[in-house]
């Protein structure tokens, strides 16, 4: 089995892209400490957003889905599951919210692992819950022909556990030295976890689970308003482009974690600027529901949906805003694109 090392390696990543983004993580951190104590009521709102935004990415790029009506009653445990999915996805809208209510008291431990694993599935009953994988597995890929193919080798299924309790100790060890900024130890972690591969099934969920986690109990909150997941699973090409360059050479130890670690603070600098654009637009001051929405369609550049607007501003109500298009659009200020559900809008600029 190979070894890890986060105590050292770490210092290898302080390139000047990662150093960059780095720092505005940590201007970003101090901003959300400001906004969190200041609009805890506000920000209850976009939590909620965040929470199905969350649970309906990180299934979607597993292939899980349901219809978006079912999906939010799931969410908000006005429903029972009906089928393998809404289970699987009733799962992680469990674990979910545990971590968002007790993050401070789950430390990356196997066993806790091992919990949130069995949770994911304890709708569907399925044996392997809580369980590491009982045989050797690949990660494979499918091409444009549907040929599939091995992308990569995970470690054997007997030198599972013990790769497992390697990275949670090694991990609380390099951070205990004070020495290592949690944002570059957090994706080295997350990349081990994929390359172990520990489970049957749910690698990819529990890993964007621990990536939250890990990210909380250092303070880093802001997938609790901006779903993370969903930035993910907007980028997944580039996302798995990371990880493939960042396994290379895993096995020998001399794997190049810079790709996995740009890309995943990239994703959480995107989150805090979505998560500061959308309190300001919360808590804009002298503008009335109808001026917000005129002036949300104004700063974004290109066209913006309906429900775009919506969940950028989530204490205006689908009537109001419908009322303030209709009236934009007979001004002439905005311009209507039509396309049935996907209908969207942009700023008339010939109107400036």
């Amino acid at each position: 089995m190979r070894d890890f090392d986060y105590t050292n390696r770490w210092q290898k990543l302080l390139t000047p892209d990662i150093v960059n983004l780095l720092t505005q993580i940590h201007e970003f951190k101090v901003e959300q400490t400001l906004f969190v104590e200041a609009k805890a009521d506000t920000l209850t709102q976009l939590m909620e957003i965040s929470k199905i935004q969350s649970t309906e990415a990180s299934n979607k790029i597993e292939g899980i889905f349901t219809s978006d009506e079912r999906l939010k009653k799931i969410v908000r445990d006005k429903t029972m599951p009906k089928n393998r999915n809404e289970q699987e996805i009733a799962g992680y809208r469990d674990v979910l919210a545990t971590i968002h209510e007790s993050h401070d008291y789950i430390p990356p431990r196997p066993s806790i692992i091992l919990q949130m694993h069995r949770d994911l599935y304890k709708f569907s009953g399925l044996s392997f819950g809580g369980r590491y994988k009982s045989s050797d597995n690949v990660i494979a890929e499918e091409d444009e022909s549907g040929n599939k193919f091995v992308r990569f080798q995970p470690i054997s299924a007997w030198e599972t556990p013990e790769a497992i309790a390697q990275i949670c100790k090694l991990y609380e060890q390099a951070l205990d030295t004070g020495k290592a900024d949690p944002l570059l130890i957090i994706p080295m972690f997350i990349l081990d976890f994929l390359c172990i591969h520990p489970f049957n099934d749910g690698n990819g969920r529990i890993s964007r689970l621990l990536t939250l986690l890990l990210l909380y109990r250092s303070g880093y909150i802001v997938g609790k308003y901006i779903s993370i997941e969903k930035l993910i699973e907007q980028s997944k090409e580039t996302y798995y482009e990371a990880l493939q360059l960042s396994s290379v050479d895993w096995h020998k130890g001399i794997n190049d974690y810079a790709p996995f670690v740009e890309y995943m603070l990239g994703v959480i600098v995107n989150a805090y600027r979505e998560f500061s654009s959308r309190v300001k637009l919360l808590n804009t001051s002298g503008l009335s529901k109808p001026d917000r929405v005129r002036e949300i369609i104004k700063g974004t550049l290109g066209k913006i949906t309906k429900t775009e607007i919506l969940q950028k501003c989530p204490d205006i109500s689908q009537v109001t805003v419908q009322r303030a298009l209709n009236d934009l659009l007979k001004k002439g200020e905005i311009i209507k694109l039509s396309g049935g559900r996907y209908t969207s809008y942009v700023w008339n600029g010939e109107k400036d």
